[in-house]
């Protein structure tokens, strides 16, 4: 690939940032390179078992499907930013992330992917907005498992649905709806573990039925509830 020396310079500079994961993939999904959080959290000993390997191969199997679907879609063209996920990794450890990814692009065409995780951070306390942002995720944090609407939650801090859209990226790093799908998840991923069925736990959560609670809880954890439910239960029962 005609830009690693450019690239070689980036990885030491990513390598310093441990809530950052940083990779570069080429035309065949394959890791050319990648900084050393993502190479921990992988579980690996150093840079060299990732190279040369795709996601299906290092990832849990679900997960790596999934995530090869997405470069997939990348290598055709699609620029992915700002998506919020949860990134699930082979000692089982999770965490909420932005993700951003791109067509990494030569004279010839499409080459690779190149693209970050960045780990979702603390809310900004110091806001002068934090106040009203907050009465409103408390709502919701209450609240999740009805429908909702950005426009009421709004109405509620007293804001134009642009402020309090533009308030929340700020305060939370998360759009008002990403905020509440993060919750619904979350809820989602805790029920998960017990015995209830699928679609009673997206009644609960919020979704309208089990169909849109499997569409947004795979394009969020990359896996279906099911798919989540048996990693969770196969890692309970792992010595």
């Amino acid at each position: 690939m005609h830009t690693n020396v450019a690239v070689d310079e980036l990885v030491p500079l990513f390598d310093a940032l441990p809530d950052v994961v940083f990779f570069v993939k080429d035309a065949a999904g394959r890791y050319t390179h990648a900084n050393l959080t993502l190479v921990r959290r992988l579980g690996l000993g150093c840079r060299e078992e990732l190279i040369g390997k795709s996601a299906d191969e290092v990832f849990p199997a679900a997960l790596g499907r999934s995530y090869a679907a997405q470069d997939r879609r990348v290598l055709r063209g699609e620029v992915i930013e700002h998506q919020l996920e949860v990134h699930i990794f082979n000692n089982r450890s999770s965490g909420w992330c932005i993700t951003f990814k791109r067509p990494l692009t030569m004279q010839d065409g499409i080459r690779g992917i190149i693209g970050i995780s960045r780990d979702l951070g603390q809310p900004d306390g110091r806001h002068p907005a934090f106040d009203r942002v907050r009465q409103v995720l408390l709502h919701m944090q209450r609240h999740y498992g009805e429908q909702t609407r950005v426009a009421g939650l709004a109405g509620m801090a007293g804001m134009s649905v642009a402020q309090l859209e533009r308030y929340f990226q700020r305060v939370f790093q998360l759009t008002p709806q990403q905020m509440l799908t993060k919750l619904r998840i979350d809820a989602a991923m805790a029920l998960l573990e017990g015995n209830d069925t699928v679609a009673a736990i997206g009644q609960a959560c919020g979704f309208v039925d089990q169909s849109a609670f499997a569409r947004q809880f795979k394009a969020t954890t990359g896996m279906t509830p099911r798919d989540y439910r048996k990693l969770t239960r196969e890692a309970a029962d792992a010595p």
